[in-house]
This record gives structure tokens, C-alpha cells and sequence, in this order.
């Protein structure tokens, strides 16, 4: 009887855990440059006091999804999209050097470069500062950033920074609790000319809310069937109890 119930309670415990991944990814399906989690189940066995008889259930997430998002086009100078494989710089709340693909790009007063997340953009020598007071900011397709001094004619333009863009391939990214990736080796990324960026727009998430809404009702589904099963060991016990008083 116990271990019927020991596998129906596990199987519930990660049928909750997968859900709240679930919702998680429908929750950004709007957040620009968000990657959707992956999630999978496998069975781990119950190690302690005699034999490992217990085999428990386990959801995990090994992984984001790196495909890419839809790019959309916004026609505003400080939105950038990667095109193809890469990652934008940043500078994470702890200071540590960090990696994301949203592009919506803004300047506070001071100058400094920032997402709309409010992390500071890095360029190759450290954040990002503009010099304040400018007309026009202008992002190449290489990542240079040019801006026009306030009062300077059109064909006046001063290259100011780069992008730090970098490519340490997929396989060696993770995302940190912050939602920024990073190497999982804990290294800073080198930069990486080859990586190139749309300027007047950003890349949207790549959730899919249809697959999200499917498999929310599947694992919704099968968390009722556990519970179920619970009630189940619960009648079966209660009988068992009644036999045990007759006899």
C-alpha cells in the first residue's frame, strides 16, 4: 500500500513542478528575447535505511529552448535583434558579465546604455556611456554605435562604442535565476565579430501559447489521475482496516 501511495504522491509533487514551468513560459510569451524552459520526467531511485525499493518520479528542466523568435520590426533606432546565433552583454545586478537576446535598448541621464530590463549594455571596454547631450543614436550592422552631438549638422557623426556581441555556442549556456544566461564553465564569453544585428528591431519570444496550453491541460489531467490514485490507496486502506476489525 505504500508504495502505491509513494508513486502517486511523487507523480503529483512533479506534475505541479512541470506545471508552474509551464506557466512560467506562457507568462513570457510576450517578453521580448525570452527563451521558452524545457522540461522532462525521469525516475530516480529512494535511497536510505534497507533496500532501495522506492522509485520516485522526477521533473527537471535540462535546458532553454535556443530557438530563435520572431523578429519584430519597430523602426526605433535603439532596438537591435541578433540575427541568426549570438547573445548581447550585459552587466547582471551583482556586476558579473551576462547574456541575454533582448535588444530594446535605452540611455538614462547619465548616458549609460541599458536594457529594458535596466541591465547596463557592455561594450569592449566595460558598460556603455553615450556623451550626453545627442540628436541622433544609430546602431550598425556590426554593433558600432554612432551618435550626432546635439546641435552638430547631419553629416556630423562620432563613433562612440561597440556592442559586445558573443557566440560560445548553445551547449554552454545556462540561465541563472535572474533570467540572464550565462557560461556554465563561469567564464566571460570572448567577442565575436562574426555576430551581426538588425537595427530597428527586436527578437519576440519564442513560446509557442499553443503547446504551452496543451500541455498544461495534459499535466493538469495527469495530476486529477494521481490524486485519484491517492484516494484510491486511501479506500483500499480503510478496507483493509475493516477486514482486519471482522476478523
Amino acid at each position: 500500500m505504500d508504495k502505491f501511495l509513494y508513486v502517486a504522491m511523487s507523480g503529483a509533487k512533479q506534475n505541479m513542478n512541470e506545471l508552474a514551468l509551464r506557466a512560467n513560459n506562457l507568462a513570457n510569451a510576450n517578453t521580448d528575447g525570452f527563451k521558452s524552459d524545457m522540461a522532462q520526467a525521469r525516475s530516480m531511485q529512494a535511497f536510505g535505511e534497507g533496500l532501495p525499493t522506492r522509485v520516485f518520479a522526477m521533473t527537471e528542466s535540462p535546458s532553454a529552448n535556443f530557438r530563435s523568435g520572431p523578429i519584430k520590426t519597430t523602426g526605433r533606432d535603439l532596438d537591435v535583434a541578433i540575427k541568426g546565433d549570438g547573445w548581447f552583454a550585459v552587466q547582471a545586478k551583482d556586476g558579473s558579465e551576462a547574456y541575454t537576446r533582448a535588444g530594446s535598448l535605452s540611455f538614462d541621464s547619465t548616458g549609460l546604455l541599458h536594457n529594458d530590463r535596466g541591465n547596463p549594455v557592455m561594450g569592449d571596454a566595460g558598460p556603455i556611456v553615450l556623451p550626453l547631450p545627442i540628436e541622433k543614436v544609430s546602431i550598425s550592422q556590426d554593433g558600432i554605435i554612432s551618435v550626432r552631438p546635439q546641435g552638430a549638422t547631419a553629416e556630423v557623426v562620432e563613433e562612440v562604442g561597440r556592442l559586445k556581441l558573443v557566440n560560445p555556442g548553445n551547449a554552454e549556456m545556462m540561465r541563472g535565476e535572474d533570467g540572464l544566461f550565462r557560461l556554465m564553465s563561469g567564464n566571460i564569453a570572448p567577442a565575436d565579430p562574426s555576430v551581426g544585428v538588425e537595427s530597428g528591431a527586436v527578437e519576440g519570444s519564442n513560446v509557442n501559447p499553443v503547446d504551452e496550453m496543451v500541455s498544461l491541460i495534459d499535466l493538469q489531467r495527469q495530476f486529477e489521475l494521481q490524486v485519484k490514485m491517492m484516494k484510491t490507496a486511501e479506500e483500499n486502506d480503510r478496507a483493509s482496516s475493516s477486514l482486519m476489525r471482522i476478523s
